[in-house]
Parts: C-alpha cells; structure tokens; sequence
C-alpha cells in the first residue's frame, strides 16, 4: 500500500485535474462524443467511451476518426466533438461532490494550480461559472511546447508556477490517463473514483469515492489546516 504517501505528508501545493475532478464534464464529453458519432452517420466502436476517458479532444477525435475508418474526417470529427462539448457545458457547469468546498478551504492555505487536457477557454469558463476560478494561481493546458497528458508537461509546468518541486505537490485526478501524467512528472497522485483491479491502482497513491470523502477531509484537516 502507497497510501501513508500521501496520509503521513503534507503538500506544498495542490495541482487538480479539471473534467471529472473538479467538474463534472465527462457526462458532457459522453453526449458530444456520441452527437457527434451521430451527425457523421457513425457508430461509436464498442467501448470507445472508456478509451477515450481524458484523452486530448484533439487525440479524441483522431481516435474517433481511426477506430471508424474514416481518416479524412479527423479535422471535422475533432471540431464538432469540441463545439459540441463546449455548448453543453455553458449550458450546465455542475461541479463533482466535495470539490467546490476542498478547494475554496484549501485556496487559503496553500497554492493551487489546474492541469488539463481542455483548451484554456474552456476550463476557465467552466471554473469562472462555479465560482472557483479566482482559488488558482494557475491554469495549465496543453498549448504549444506543453504536451497533452499523459505526458507529463502540464503537470511539471504547474507544480513549477506554484514555486514547488514536484516531488512536494499533489496531483488529484479521476483519469488513469492523467494519473499517469502526473506520476511521470513526479508528483504524488491522489485517485478519485473506483479502484481499478490489478496494476492500474497503483497509478495512484490513494483512491477515494470523492472529494468529500471523510478519510480524505480528516487528512485535509491534519495536514493542510483547512
């Protein structure tokens, strides 16, 4: 177990992961994929969505466009898939349990970044409508000269702007792919969701159900004073 990792420690930064951490976007992602299979007369490939869990939108739809036989359709797939997406989350930014209240309490003791797969104006406008936006010094996206995770650039770049090695940051993720980012990068990784069976847990320290899981806010309380 690589729990104590993160239960014994206390961080000096916190780095969160955007869609399906702090928001819950994923059921957008779901929907856009699955218009988006529609509107080109497609079928979604069977378990495409599980693939496709925090993946870039832009590796997304190259993925939609491979699995599909249809490579001439990249540019137009990854447009509408990230049109599609963008119109659904304005229309409802709902946040994932516990995550407003974890980060608001902990903006006040230490600095917090975010790392994300999404285009800038996309997780800015998502945390700017759930009022959370003004808690981070930092939003990190995969623009040019950062690559998309599960590299590890967003990470190490945000654990870097909040003046930390990242050694002594913690990651908060809910997607193995990011999980894998952060790891890469060096961080200590917090997983939020189901554990996975076999050597997919270990792509964190520690699982919780959510964010306000009480395990993990006795911890918050002990170690970070919120």
């Amino acid at each position: 177990m690589t729990a104590h990792r993160i239960l014994s420690w206390s961080p000096a930064a916190i780095v969160f992961d955007c869609d399906g951490t702090l928001m819950d976007t994923e059921q957008h992602w779901q929907e856009a994929r699955n218009i988006t299979f529609r509107t080109f007369g497609l079928k979604p490939p069977a378990g495409f969505a599980d693939r496709a869990k925090g993946m870039h939108y832009t590796e997304c739809g190259a993925l939609m466009a491979e699995e599909t036989g249809k490579p001439d359709l990249v540019e137009d797939l990854t447009g509408t898939l990230l049109d599609t997406f963008t119109a659904l989350v304005d229309r409802d930014p709902v946040t994932m349990p516990g995550a407003a209240s974890l980060v608001r309490r902990a903006a006040r003791h230490l600095p917090l970044a975010v790392a994300s797969n999404c285009p800038r104006e996309v997780v800015e406008s998502c945390l700017d409508r759930a009022g959370l936006l003004g808690c981070f010094g930092h939003v990190v996206v995969a623009e040019e000269g950062v690559r998309p995770k599960p590299q590890p650039d967003v990470y190490r770049v945000a654990a870097r702007l909040c003046g930390v090695p990242p050694e002594e940051a913690l990651a908060v993720e809910d997607s193995l792919t990011g999980m894998e980012s952060a790891r890469r990068a060096g961080l200590r990784v917090l997983g939020i969701g189901p554990r996975p069976p076999g050597r997919e847990a270990e792509k964190a320290d520690l699982w919780v159900a959510h964010l306000a899981d009480g395990e993990l806010l006795a911890w918050a309380r002990s170690r970070i004073g919120v």
